[in-house]
């Protein structure tokens, strides 16, 4: 089983010294500096390049330089999609953004994570796990989302949250970690 395999199966991998997970953050990753170059109002160039970033988009949509990933296939995004500046998403599983979603500045979607004990993660192995953000959604600025978390359809997460659970349909959820205040 490739480094490749094991990561969409959520098992241990290594990316690190894996060579075709290398040259596909690396092609990723020239894309992405090619993006960040460009003159902001290039708005049709800007996005025949997601278009090659990203795995899956729609028609109606705009990230904001600068914008970073790992491998862009794996990042799905919906109708109407709206990213701001620093938008970072490790994308070693998939990443599933529904329709209507707006991020604010600074925010991370982070798939990847390491095992607790030092001797595999010294090692250089990781994990993957996916993170789906339903329709309707408000991300506010500096928000991180942790490995495996969903966040359901029209839901608010709040500025500077951390999210490490799943957050459910029709809520407000703060803080850190990130928990649901209200209902909607």
């Amino acid at each position: 089983m490739t480094e490749k395999e094991k990561a969409a199966r959520g098992m241990l991998y290594n990316a690190n010294y894996d060579k075709r997970l290398i040259e596909e953050r690396n092609y990723c990753k020239g894309l992405c500096h090619e993006y960040n170059q460009l003159h902001p109002s290039i708005v049709a160039e800007r996005k025949n390049i997601m278009h090659k970033i990203l795995g899956k988009t729609s028609t109606d949509f705009l990230i904001e330089q600068p914008f970073m990933c790992d491998y862009g296939y794996n990042i799905e995004i919906g109708n109407n999609f709206y990213a701001n500046h620093n938008c970072i998403i490790l994308d070693c599983a998939k990443v599933t953004f529904g329709d209507n979603v707006f991020i604010a500045p600074n925010c991370g979607f982070y798939t990847a994570g390491h095992p607790i004990d030092a001797e595999r993660r010294n090692q250089g192995l990781e994990f993957a796990y996916p993170i789906k953000v339903g329709n309707n959604v408000w991300i506010g600025g500096n928000v991180v989302v942790l490995p495996g978390v969903n966040i359901g359809d029209n839901a608010i997460i709040g500025a500077g949250s951390v999210v490490t659970k799943d957050i459910p349909s029709y809520t407000v959820a703060v803080g850190n970690p990130c928990k649901v205040i209200r209902e909607i």
